[in-house]
């Protein structure tokens, strides 16, 4: 391979490399995101179990109420509050 051939080699190999970027990263985004609203969903519910004897509001960690922290974040557990104390 002669010069020429690596330097359009090189700036393929870099348009591969912008390509691979911009199709992944919108879903890890997404992943990133999903994992950032569980963070800080579990925070609060950690939060709420350590005030439970004041407030008389408990909120148990299952599977239902993980997926609507997970996929709702904060507004998810505000949502889970109200259900709780509704019923």
């Amino acid at each position: 391979m002669d010069l020429s051939q690596k330097i359009i080699a090189a700036i393929l190999a870099g348009f591969f490399l912008v390509a691979l970027i911009r199709v992944f990263s919108s879903p890890f985004r997404l992943a990133l995101k999903l994992l950032l609203n569980t963070l800080l969903g579990f925070l609060a519910l950690g939060a709420v179990r350590l005030t439970a004897g004041l407030t008389g509001i408990a909120l148990g960690l299952n599977l239902w109420n993980a997926l609507v922290i997970a996929v709702l974040g904060l507004p998810g557990f505000v949502l889970l509050l109200l259900v709780q104390w509704i019923l």
